[in-house]
């Protein structure tokens, strides 16, 4: 099994231009908080960078960014803002080795299909150098399923995102909720959680 959703690709690759524009250019609320956590000129790799606003919120500071995503099309745009060319990795094929100081991977991972989240977060923290930071985001819910737009999301609970991360063999995990927005115009339920390999 993938650990992309076709269907929530094919999202993105009719609608990467909306998506972008909808996304805007302000960066992620909780990115300046990591930031400061890391050593000057990190080595950052970012998963999932859509429109590319966190790479280039990061480029800004001074931090060394790998910006990748699964959807070629939104890399596309990316590129475009960030003036660099953006990998395209599906998160099955991250095989870096003890490489990065961080990792930020904001609303992402929450399209991985739930057999396969623990094996991602295994990928993600062999990736990063011992000591190095993990952000990712979740919608949270009860079950997996669909929203108005035919995307997939894993909707974990806590207690099922805290397996996730155990058997993936993370120890330091910690998890905010924090009530917001989503493209979809819905209010939701996010989950913020913050791991040290």
């Amino acid at each position: 099994m993938p650990s992309s959703d076709a269907k929530t690709l094919d999202f993105y690759a009719r609608n990467a231009e909306a998506y972008v524009a909808a996304t805007g250019t302000t960066a992620t609320h909780d990115l300046d908080g990591f930031l400061n956590a890391l050593p000057s000129g990190g080595r950052i790799l970012e998963l999932g960078c859509g429109s590319g606003r966190d790479s280039a919120h990061m480029l800004a500071r001074g931090f060394d960014v790998m910006p990748t995503d699964g959807s070629p099309e939104m890399a596309k745009l990316a590129e475009r803002r960030l003036g660099r060319p953006v990998a395209i990795l599906p998160f099955e094929q991250l095989e870096a080795i003890d490489l990065y100081d961080a990792v930020w991977a904001n609303a992402c991972l929450l399209h991985v299909p739930r057999p396969k989240l623990s094996e991602i977060l295994a990928r993600i923290r062999n990736a990063l150098k011992t000591g190095g930071l993990f952000h990712a985001s979740f919608k949270a819910g009860t079950s997996d399923g669909r929203d108005r737009f035919d995307r997939y999301y894993n909707y974990p609970t806590q207690d099922w995102l805290f397996e996730q991360y155990r058997d993936a063999g993370w120890e330091t995990v910690r998890i905010v909720p924090r009530d917001g927005d989503a493209y979809d115009g819905e209010p939701t339920h996010w989950l913020h959680v913050h791991a040290t390999s």
